[in-house]
């Protein structure tokens, strides 16, 4: 009987616990189509207890990394796509906000040789509290969706 009550307790105890720390997932990069063109590095960022804000992204294959953000228009001859670089992407406190394709995304520009599908690539994920989180990449063809 003590262990149901003491597993009760538990639960209700995590239940009443607050949002994980934060934390990024599913980090992974498309190769361009085009040799010499940027690669976009995709992955969804988990909010911590606290609001954070995103302020850089680097990439260690990388010479130069932008956050950008896909907007989608209509002009005289349609919809178009275009996109904005964004400097800063607020982390609301428990939620998730993913860079995917078609929305947000980081550009990696002058990618090193060894930037090949299958390799990694590591990104640095700077917030506005000097927190920085280091997270492995992986690196896929230009003609894949999602990582394979």
């Amino acid at each position: 009987m003590r262990r149901i009550v003491s597993a009760l307790m538990a639960l209700g105890v995590a239940a009443c616990t607050g949002p994980a720390d934060l934390d990024v997932e599913d980090a992974w990069v498309r190769l361009p189509a085009v040799p010499g063109r940027p690669a976009a590095a995709y992955f969804t960022v988990q909010g911590g207890p606290e609001p954070r804000t995103l302020i850089r992204v680097t990439a260690d294959l990388a010479v130069r990394a932008e956050m950008h953000e896909t907007m989608s228009g209509m002009g005289s001859g349609g919809g178009h796509m275009s996109m904005r670089p964004i400097t800063a992407v607020p982390i609301p406190a428990g939620q998730e906000v993913a860079f995917e394709p078609g929305g947000r995304h980081v550009m990696l520009f002058d990618l090193d040789r060894r930037a090949k599908p299958g390799a990694t690539t590591l990104l640095t994920l700077t917030f506005d509290d000097g927190q920085r989180l280091y997270r492995k990449a992986w690196i896929a063809s230009a003609a894949s969706q999602t990582p394979d």
